[in-house]
Formats: C-alpha cells, sequence, structure tokens
C-alpha cells in the first residue's frame, strides 16, 4: 500500500509521541550517547509543546496501512521543526516524500529559504537535499551537550 499524506490532529499525538521517542531510541544511537539519547526523547512528555505543534505548525502524516509512519513539521512557513520517520520504515523515500511536500508547501506561501535544526543522523540526507550547514551548535540539556547542526535550502532558485 502506498504512503498517504495528510495534515496530522490532536489525535495523532500519541502515536506521534511513541514513533519520536522510538526513532531517537534506535536510529540515533550511533551518533549520540545513551544519556543524550535518554534527555533528547524525554521532550515527548512535554504535552504543551506537542499540542503548540499541532495547534501552531503546518504538520504533515506520512500514512500507511493506517499507522503512521512519519511526520514532518513546518513553522511559520520557513523552519522544519520536527523530521521523523518510524524506525522499521527507514530508507523507504518517507522522508523524502515528507520533505518535498514541506518544501512545496513553504515555497507556496513565498519562502524563499528554509532553515532547521539537523541531528547527526539526520545531516547526511538533508545534504544530498541540497540544505548547506551554516553552523554546528551545542545545545545544553539537563546538564548534557547534544550536538546538531543549523542548516537551509534555498527553495526557490532562479
Amino acid at each position: 500500500m502506498p504512503i498517504t499524506l495528510r495534515q496530522a490532529t490532536h489525535g495523532d499525538l500519541p502515536e506521534m509521541k511513541e514513533l519520536y521517542v522510538g526513532t531517537i531510541t534506535t536510529v540515533c544511537t550511533n551518533d549520540y550517547t545513551p544519556e543524550q539519547v535518554a534527555i533528547w526523547a524525554s521532550s515527548a512528555q512535554k504535552a504543551q509543546r506537542w499540542i503548540d505543534l499541532i495547534d501552531h505548525q503546518l504538520v504533515l502524516i506520512a500514512q500507511k496501512d493506517n499507522n503512521i509512519v512519519g511526520f514532518c513539521s513546518l513553522d511559520k512557513n520557513v523552519y522544519i521543526d520536527f523530521m521523523y520517520v518510524h524506525k522499521d520504515y527507514q530508507h523507504q523515500g518517507i522522508a523524502k516524500t515528507l520533505l518535498l511536500a514541506i518544501e512545496d508547501k513553504a515555497r507556496n506561501t513565498g519562502t524563499s529559504t528554509i532553515t532547521s535544526d539537523i541531528s547527526k543522523t539526520a545531516r547526511p540526507f538533508f545534504e544530498r537535499k541540497g540544505y548547506k550547514v551554516i553552523k554546528e551548535q551545542i545545545n545544553i540539556r539537563q546538564g548534557i551537550e547534544i550536538i546538531n547542526y543549523k542548516m537551509s535550502k534555498d527553495i526557490n532558485p532562479e
């Protein structure tokens, strides 16, 4: 069955959070320590953050066989806030499908540059899709350093 895209609802939040934690705690373990992974995944417990995500951002769900297999969000038409693909559905074109859809949505609002804060794990994927590293960032969460990259892409080259 093919992947379908749709806008997320509050009812999707439990499955989205489960996917988020499952992806971080399995896919990202080669790039981050167990302590970093635990701190990162713990942000799924910030209930208001997730409610605000649905209320204030464009959130696209990738669905297959009535299961959420990925999701991506666009904040203020210029910033990719979330991009996660289910741990069991990696390398199947889901992230590419979500990214192209989000870029199209941004482009249709007149946005010319899109940015995101990208994990070490996701950096190669985003680089293959034309994103460039602006700078390496060190985030301190609960006293622990977690490195990611500010990246951007010109989505309206002319």
